[in-house]
C-alpha cells in the first residue's frame, strides 16, 4: 500500500477539482481524502496500489476538471495517513 500527500497549487478552486478528482480516485481504488486550503491550494492524501497511485497523480497533475489548471504539485510520501475505507471531500 503506498500512501502519498500532494499539494497541488494553481487553478484548483472553485472548477470541480475535488469532485473531479474524488471520480478520479473512485475509479481507481484509491481511498483517502481531498480538501480546499486557505490559501487557494487543494491538499489530497491518498492510499492505494503502487500502479493505481501512479496512475492517480499523473491524472491529478493534468487536472480531472476541465475547467482547473495546476501549475505546482508538492509530492511527499505519508505514511502516518489514517486508513480510510472510501475518498473523501472534505468541505
Amino acid at each position: 500500500m503506498n500512501k502519498i500527500k500532494m499539494n497541488v497549487q494553481g487553478r484548483v478552486q472553485g472548477v470541480g477539482f475535488r469532485y473531479m478528482t474524488k471520480i478520479v480516485a473512485d475509479q481507481l481504488g484509491i481511498t483517502g481524502t481531498v480538501k480546499n486550503e486557505d490559501d487557494g491550494s487543494v491538499t489530497i492524501e491518498a492510499a492505494g496500489d503502487d500502479e493505481a497511485i501512479k496512475k492517480f497523480v499523473e491524472e491529478v497533475k493534468r487536472s480531472p476538471s476541465p475547467s482547473g489548471r495546476v501549475q505546482y504539485v508538492d509530492l511527499q510520501e505519508n505514511p502516518m495517513m489514517e486508513d480510510r475505507k472510501k475518498f473523501v471531500v472534505i468541505g
